[in-house]
């Protein structure tokens, strides 16, 4: 490896500690019980997960106290430079840590208590309760800001007060202080609910298994195997980003994580080669959020989303592999284009040969080797989490640096300290999602988005993405995510199911068990179901049916599986639209981290890793129009192939360049078969000739490009 590129540990750390992602010494004190706390407590969640009987409200409500404990002492609740003022903030710590021990505590022990009064609190049942909740709020502000406690105390409150005073579909006559507080800290319903059990379970043991990864050695083997597989070609350093981030982004589940360790870098790679900063920065950005959408991991998203839509783990990540590529594609087309343009020169990535570096590391291939094929023989993602945990261990035994007792604790203390902070999201964040459920709240907002879109899918689409370009201006990606699904998946789910019921009575093929619904609604009409129809007369028809009686008829007209994908759609439309506030100024945490490490202005790489990270809101309208997810593998190959041919397209015209320099009519050219290709018209010949003229298009600019250089 070339020594010009080695980057140090503690030169990592320091970059680390710069983006205050480090908060207290790991050798201190706290340090070091914070150290031992996150063993026992990885050592316990595989117990739970594997062999573990305990009840899930129990264990979620010791997720909270554990993690609650362990974030209290990780993050201070001020900073001071002050060693008075830094005892004082630690002495709180310990009290609020202990706090949350304590309230889980009281859960566990007075549980049945509570029951036998009939469910009526007792004095010291309100105190846990509102303790618990107040926590939970303080460690959300800790570790994301005020608008997550804002937004919960918003959500609280509508419930027992201000809700009654609201006029029009979003009044709630309310429910007591007592019904309130027992549905978020009692039962499986609130803080210890579906999102807390999510956290405990797949999303804890996915993130414990690439801190096992990292620690092996795979993250340095998936760096150096991207720098042997892009050193060959144009702009090799920008390709290094664009694989190796998105490789450990696919382990790691953390954009912010994703970028300080693999931009450290990265990124000076990419201004040696003669890259421009603010480009390097944002390259690296918009590839390391596109490490959230890569399986295995995706950021929490596939844990949930399986939750979400009852469909299979190992079938969310399959479908989702595709489109992730297409995003990095697409973020390469822009590191080729800006090589080409900015003469970005060689640099030695490493002297070894992709062969050599394989051969060294090929078995940090092996733990995911063996998560796979546990998936596909049926084991649940907990066990096959577990089991790879394992398998990393065994795995290293074949390296030269196998990992020993120390390095095991090390891994299991550090996915600890990884999760503390996503543990402490999601359980707050159940808190809304519970809201949601009790005032029914969700079901209005799906039917004020139809409302306000007035049944267009599109511009329910843009509706949607500005929603979490908003919500991702204070929430986290994952979070953003539950908050936006719970309360406008159902609209783009039936929005883009009736447009699948329109396709069929357009085209006559509309299932007789369907068109019985519609004799409840016009007989005489009934006839012109039975042969292809205007749009307009379906649209007017299917208008007719109410609204009670739509989810029957779409269950009549399609088959269960179709409408799995179809809801499979409109959740990964709304995850990839989530991911946008890591590279969307205002709020970029991950173009910003970058911009720490290239020294740029944060703002200005914000709008350049906006720019490249493009990918975002181009595929979702895949996921809306096409059968991209769900569809045969004839019909997602041909989807993913001119897509991919699009995306490039699409890239020539924004930035006016592809091997060489284009003029404005070339340009708009390059506008027009982007156009052709990503938009779902549905003509296959369309496609194939807007790829031939492309690929003509992109061999004649290079041609007079290289005639200009010789002519020079």
């Amino acid at each position: 490896m070339a020594t010009e590129t080695t980057v140090t540990d503690q030169e990592v750390s320091e970059k680390l500690k710069s983006l205050e992602l480090i908060q207290r010494p790991e050798k201190s004190i706290t340090g070091r019980f914070i150290y031992w706390i996150g063993v026992l407590f990885a050592l316990a969640h595989i117990y739970f997960n594997t062999l573990g009987t305990w009840s899930e409200l129990y264990v979620s409500a010791i997720h909270f106290g554990g993690f609650a404990l362990m974030c209290a002492l990780m993050v201070p609740m001020y900073k001071s430079q002050k060693a008075y003022h830094r005892k004082l903030s630690l002495l709180l710590d310990i009290l609020v840590g202990l706090a949350a021990v304590v309230c889980t505590l009281y859960l566990i022990g007075f549980e049945d208590a509570l029951y036998d009064r009939g469910v009526k609190f007792a004095q010291w049942d309100w105190v846990f309760s509102i303790c618990a909740i107040f926590i939970a709020l303080e460690m959300a502000r800790r570790t994301t800001g005020w608008f997550i406690p804002c937004m919960i105390l918003a959500a609280l409150t509508y419930v027992f007060w201000w809700g009654q005073y609201v006029d029009g579909i979003f009044g709630f006559a309310g429910l007591s202080l007592e019904t309130l507080l027992y549905r978020s800290y009692f039962s499986s319903e609130g803080m210890f609910g579906q999102i807390a059990r999510i956290s405990w379970t797949y999303v804890f043991m996915f993130i414990l298994f690439g801190a096992f990864l990292v620690k092996s050695g795979a993250g340095d083997f998936i760096i150096d195997l991207s720098r042997c597989a892009a050193g060959r070609f144009v702009g090799g350093p920008g390709f290094v980003a664009v694989m190796g981030s998105g490789l450990m982004g696919s382990v790691s589940g953390s954009s912010v994580a994703n970028t300080v360790s693999t931009g450290v870098i990265t990124i000076p790679l990419m201004q040696k080669a003669g890259f421009p900063a603010r480009f390097a920065a944002g390259v690296e950005a918009a590839a390391s959020t596109g490490g959230q959408l890569m399986p295995p991991v995706m950021g929490a998203g596939a844990f949930i989303m399986a939750s979400y839509t009852q469909i299979s783990y190992l079938d969310i990540i399959a479908i989702a592999a595709l489109p992730a590529l297409l995003y990095f594609l697409s973020v390469g087309f822009f590191v080729r284009v800006e090589a080409k343009r900015s003469h970005a020169h060689a640099v030695e990535l490493d002297t070894r040969s992709f062969g050599e570096v394989f051969k060294e590391g090929w078995h940090f291939l092996l733990p995911l080797v063996v998560l796979v094929c546990l998936l596909i023989y049926g084991f649940t993602p907990t066990y096959a989490a577990g089991f790879s945990i394992i398998s990393v261990v065994v795995s290293s035994w074949l390296s030269k640096h196998p990992m020993g007792v120390k390095d095991i604790l090390d891994a299991l203390s550090q996915g600890s300290k990884n999760m503390a902070t996503t543990a402490m999201l999601l359980i707050s964040v159940g808190l809304v999602v519970n809201v949601v459920a009790m005032t029914g709240i969700g079901n209005t907002f799906s039917l004020m988005v139809t409302e306000w879109a007035g049944g267009s899918l599109f511009i329910t689409l843009v509706l949607v993405a500005l929603a979490s370009l908003i919500l991702g201006m204070g929430l986290p990606v994952t979070a953003a995510y539950i908050v936006l699904a719970t309360l406008s998946a159902p609209a783009l789910y039936n929005l883009m199911a009736e447009s699948r019921l329109l396709d069929l009575m357009i085209s006559g093929t509309l299932p007789e068990a369907a068109r019985t619904i519609f004799m409840l609604v016009d007989m005489e009409k009934v006839s012109l179901l039975s042969a292809p129809m205007s749009e307009v007369d379906a649209k007017a028809l299917l208008a007719m049916v109410p609204t009670d009686f739509k989810g029957q008829l779409l269950e009549q007209a399609m088959a269960p599986e179709v409408l799995a994908m179809i809801l499979l759609s409109a959740h990964m439309i709304i995850f990839w639209l989530s991911q946008d506030s890591n590279v969307t100024p205002p709020v970029c945490l991950t173009a910003f981290a970058a911009a720490a490490i290239a020294k740029t202005p944060p703002m200005a790489t914000g709008f350049t890793a906006w720019k490249v990270a493009k990918g975002l809101y181009i595929v979702p309208l895949l996921f809306a129009y096409t059968n991209f997810i769900g569809g045969t593998a004839v019909e997602v190959m041909g989807i993913f192939i001119f897509a991919v041919f699009g995306l490039y397209a699409f890239v020539g015209f924004m930035e006016g360049y592809l091997e060489n320099r284009l003029n404005l009519l070339l340009r708009l050219l390059c506008g027009a078969l982007a156009l052709a290709l990503l938009w779902p018209h549905g003509v296959i010949a369309i496609n194939i000739a807007a790829v031939v003229l492309f690929l003509l298009l992109f061999i004649w600019n290079r041609k007079t490009g290289d005639a200009a250089s010789v002519s020079v």
